[in-house]
């Protein structure tokens, strides 16, 4: 079965609010082993809106819609699918009922413009909404299958959960499509695909690689009959890549980057300090989100640049003549002495400290360990924020590589 979602309204265009109802609703299809193909946000525009659901349904069997169910006049998701099946709209007594009784409920009188949302046509069934006014469509004609939602998150989920799921389960028939996810860190997102370069042709399961912002995801994902099937099909592929990328590999599916460096530390006992100069708590804010971070992060300075560390009794204009490297080294042995924390990591920039005759861009990590201190230079000729985006990930793959290799020697 071929799939498509319709996210109706405006204020998507407008980017005034997130489509988090498509991602959603994408892994759920994907469970159901039904293949999503297109996704279309569309105004509130009974023309365009008609449109789109007739284009969808020339080349789906399946078109969700979510959103455009409200009682107002640019509510016009009902309006679009009836002209679309060429079906009249008419309002159901049993709809009309319940809308009136929400209202008297209440102790209110239900506005006139709420009878729209007792509408059907011949095709459509109601979707129960317990927890709003709008009640979705299950329609079926020539083979096909609308399904319309509201665009309120928790209406929507719920109304899939209890009404919609059940019905395309049965429908669709057997099979589900299952995703892996390796998580690289320490290479480009060319360099990953070059190295599996082999598997990325697989047919079932697919390989794909993409960049994300805590480093290159490896997606490997199968379509079976089974979870048993999909996994059996999975697991061959994934010893593959992590035999050619494993040193780099540092989580998988819902793992996080910050999740394990806090599991490492915790695993040697050891607490991090922060100093940063650079990345003005980014740093401290990624490692303080986690609810299990106490223990294992022992907290940070954010400073905004030379006159602070002066004000601390630190002198950068000491370290002039050693770099700016080692600058961040002596402010990660700082760290780990303010914070009494066996670990301290540190991040400078050229225009954080003063002049040091570096690129544009140029930006230094500072690590110190028991028994290590190693800095590393990144020069990104980019805007300040993406400096500051790879200089965080840049410190998290240092500390990352370092609190590995010392659980690997025991």
């Amino acid at each position: 079965m071929k799939a498509e979602i319709i996210a109706v309204g405006t204020e998507l265009l407008l980017g005034q609010i997130v489509d988090t109802n498509s991602a959603y609703l994408a892994r759920e299809l994907a469970e159901l082993g039904i293949d999503l193909y297109w996704v279309t946000h569309v105004g509130d525009n009974l023309d365009r809106l008609s449109e789109a659901i007739s284009r969808g349904l020339s080349r789906s069997d399946l078109v969700i819609l979510s959103g455009g169910l409200g009682p107002t006049e640019d509510d016009l998701t009902r309006d679009a699918i009836a002209r679309v099946l060429g079906e009249e709209l008419y309002i159901d007594p049993e709809l009309e009922e319940r809308q009136r009784a929400f209202w008297a409920a209440r102790g209110l009188e239900m506005p006139p413009r709420n009878l729209t949302q007792a509408m059907l046509i011949p095709s459509a069934r109601p979707l129960p909404n317990p927890v709003g006014t709008a009640p979705g469509w299950w329609v079926e004609k020539d083979g096909k299958f609308v399904v319309a939602m509201p665009g309120v998150p928790r209406e929507l989920t719920r109304m899939w959960e209890h009404e919609v799921k059940p019905r395309l389960r049965a429908v669709a028939g057997a099979g589900i499509i299952l995703s892996r996810t390796l998580k690289v860190i320490g290479r480009g997102e060319s360099a990953v695909e070059e190295a599996i370069r082999p598997l990325v042709g697989s047919r079932n399961p697919t390989v794909a690689t993409y960049a994300k912002p805590d480093g290159i995801h490896v997606r490997i994902t199968a379509k079976a009959g089974s979870p048993e099937a999909a996994r059996s099909l999975i697991e061959p592929v994934e010893a593959q890549v992590r035999a050619i990328l494993g040193p780099d590999i540092y989580g998988a599916d819902d793992e996080t980057l910050v999740g394990v460096i806090l599991r490492r530390l915790r695993e040697l006992g050891w607490r991090l300090g922060l100093i940063e100069v650079l990345t003005g708590g980014l740093l401290a804010a990624a490692l303080s989100e986690p609810a299990d971070a106490e223990g294992a992060f022992a907290g940070g300075l954010v400073l905004a640049g030379p006159s602070e560390l002066v004000r601390l009794g630190f002198d950068p204009e000491t370290y002039r003549g050693a770099g700016p490297g080692n600058l961040a080294l002596k402010l990660a042995a700082l760290a780990r002495q303010e914070f009494g924390a066996e670990v301290g990591l540190a991040t400078v920039g050229d225009e954080t400290v003063g002049d040091w005759g570096e690129p544009p861009g140029a930006a230094f990590v500072g690590l110190d360990v028991p028994g290590e201190a190693v800095y590393q230079r990144l020069v990104v000729p980019m805007s300040r924020p993406e400096v500051r985006r790879r200089a965080v990930l840049t410190a998290f793959h240092l500390l990352w590589r370092s609190l590995r290799e010392r659980l690997q020697a025991g």
